[in-house]
């Protein structure tokens, strides 16, 4: 399972979401342009000491990211893709997850490409919210569908024992762009 999210705006979200894949043991990827530097200290701030420890890949466009997506699994990447819209689709509490499935989720000003929707409709979840309520944020829409995809796919989440085990020191860099991988259509 991978989170993946589209042209983020808010480099607290997007730290949200690393300091999250790293403790559910998911690959964040980020599809440029992001709002926000790699460098921004806001990003680095909220993923806090997590950072050499996110398995976080950047990706030049959506193009660059469905090459490498597509490649990971034997399963077609349309059947794979969840995405995440605050304008109709499946209910997340309805939907179908695998372990290769992969949560897209886009920016917080106008949510996923319009483009990307249109060619998947099927694809589309949404987490269901009260109609005077315009969205929920990223980084809370994030967390709930991780830990939903994840229950729902029959994958094991972490212990829940109370008990912190400082990971291990990093060997490389300490921040977010010490440790992307970056990918570009040529």
């Amino acid at each position: 399972m991978r989170l993946v999210l589209v042209h983020p705006e808010i480099p607290h979200n997007t730290g949200c979401a690393a300091r999250l894949a790293v403790a559910l043991g998911l690959p964040l990827d980020l599809i440029e342009p992001l709002g926000f530097s790699l460098e921004d200290r806001f990003l680095k701030r909220a993923g806090l000491d997590h950072w050499p420890h996110v398995d976080l890949t950047v990706h030049g466009d959506w193009a660059s990211a469905e090459q490498i997506l597509a490649a990971e699994s034997s399963r077609p990447l349309v059947e794979r893709m969840h995405l995440f819209t605050a304008r109709g689709g499946t209910s997340v509490f309805e939907a179908t997850f695998r372990e290769d499935s992969i949560l897209v989720f886009g920016c917080e000003g106008t949510g996923l490409p319009e483009d990307l929707l249109a060619a998947h409709p099927d694809c589309r979840v949404t987490i269901p919210v009260r109609p005077e309520v315009r969205s929920l944020n990223l980084a809370n829409s994030v967390a709930l569908a991780a830990y939903t995809a994840m229950r729902s796919a029959g994958m094991e989440l972490p212990l829940a024992d109370g008990v912190h085990t400082p990971l291990a020191e990093p060997q490389r860099g300490t921040g977010p762009a010490d440790v992307a991988v970056r990918f570009r259509t040529s």
